[in-house]
């Protein structure tokens, strides 16, 4: 047996939903898609995008980041975070993260946001890991008290919740999802850029399509150019698979939590092994992020040759060549992140795991573990 560490699935909705755009069905999928998300995570404006990266981008646009100004992250995210920040010229800055929900320390967060008061910072991007959220009700005080702007990177916590809430709709400036998520590929892309303001969506809906503006009553051909944008736009295709998707999330996740206990009840006390940390219960289990009190890699390499693949979420961003040299950045500059690093693993979870698939993986992982001296 293998167990991929990810599957893309197909139920009969989807098959529907894209036979209705190659018989050429008079839907548009991309709108219906929109008005169903924003219903789903409870938002005001939703605005499909063709990747997760490129709602991030959007996002900075929608933003007006321009060359200097200053954007924070947690050094624990996938380097498009930093990536849209770069491509304005402007500069990320890296905050460690949390020991236990390897999330941005929010009092590290909120010392640098007091040490650099009026210093062109712009925004910050917090990646919620595996979908658990950090303390929202503060980051969003604290956004308040800075006045700066609060951007979620949600590619991990579709259908996550806080406190009842689902993200997207808890009090972020811009939230951003990814369809086709880092190792978590679907069979198809797409991203999500929701908002609150209005006057964000408008602007981030004109320089999404090279900001081009058509009179509401003159021909189709007929359009301005009012602003530098580009084209983010999704399929039909994509926004009609997706919409399936959504339609069947909140299911799904019932499954993943469901896997994660059956993982959390047979990892509890095996030797070597740190099961994931749940601050409430409302964590998704996204991802089910593991860890190993030693030689990681090797016991990666052997849950492989056994027939189990494994993620990382994610490398430090301080470790990858452009950051560590453009910004002299060293590895010991971010400790909880280097410690953390060095320890973790994604295991498999997604919905259609079968509960001999989840035993299998179980075996193996306490089997390999048990090898540890």
């Amino acid at each position: 047996m293998k167990v991929a560490f990810c599957k893309y699935e197909s139920g009969r909705e989807a098959y529907s939903l894209v036979s209705d755009v190659l018989d050429a069905e008079d839907v548009d999928q991309v709108k219906e898609l929109e008005d169903e998300f924003a219903s789903y995570v409870g938002a005001d404006y939703a605005l499909a995008t063709s990747h997760g990266t490129a709602a991030l981008h959007l996002a900075m646009l929608a933003l007006d980041l321009k060359r200097g100004d200053k954007v924070v992250c947690s050094v624990n995210a996938h380097p498009n975070v930093p990536e849209v920040v770069r491509h304005f010229d402007a500069e990320p800055i890296f905050i460690d993260i949390d020991a236990q929900t390897y999330n941005i320390d929010l009092d590290k967060l909120e010392e640098f946001l007091e040490d650099n008061k009026a210093k062109k910072l712009k925004a910050v991007i917090v990646t919620h890991i595996a979908g658990q959220c950090t303390d929202l009700d503060r980051l969003y005080r604290m956004a308040t008290i800075y006045d700066v702007k609060i951007v979620e990177d949600a590619s991990e916590a579709l259908g996550a919740t806080y406190k009842g809430d689902k993200i997207g709709s808890t009090g972020a400036d811009i939230t951003c999802f990814n369809f086709s998520s880092h190792l978590k590929k679907n069979v198809c892309n797409g991203g999500m850029l929701v908002s609150n303001s209005q006057e964000i969506i408008e602007r981030a809906r004109l320089l999404s399509s090279h900001g081009m503006k058509k009179a509401q009553d003159s021909l189709e051909y007929i359009y301005d150019v009012i602003d530098i944008g580009f084209d983010y736009s999704m399929s039909q295709l994509d926004a009609a698979y997706i919409r399936a998707q959504i339609q069947e999330m909140d299911k799904s996740l019932e499954r993943i939590k469901e896997i994660a206990v059956m993982y959390n009840k047979a990892f509890e006390g095996v030797d070597h092994i740190t099961i994931p940390y749940a601050h409430n219960d409302e964590h998704p289990y996204s991802l089910y992020i593991i860890k190993v009190d030693k030689n990681r890699d090797s016991f990666a390499l052997e849950l492989k040759k056994e027939g189990v693949e494994v993620g990382l979420h994610y490398i430090p961003l301080h470790f990858l060549s452009y950051y560590k040299n453009k910004y002299a950045l060293k590895v010991n500059n971010f400790p909880i992140a280097l410690k953390i690093y060095q320890k973790v693993m994604s295991l498999p979870i997604y919905a259609s795991m079968q509960d001999k698939e989840v035993q299998f993986v179980i075996d193996k992982v306490k089997a390999v573990a048990s090898t540890r001296v």
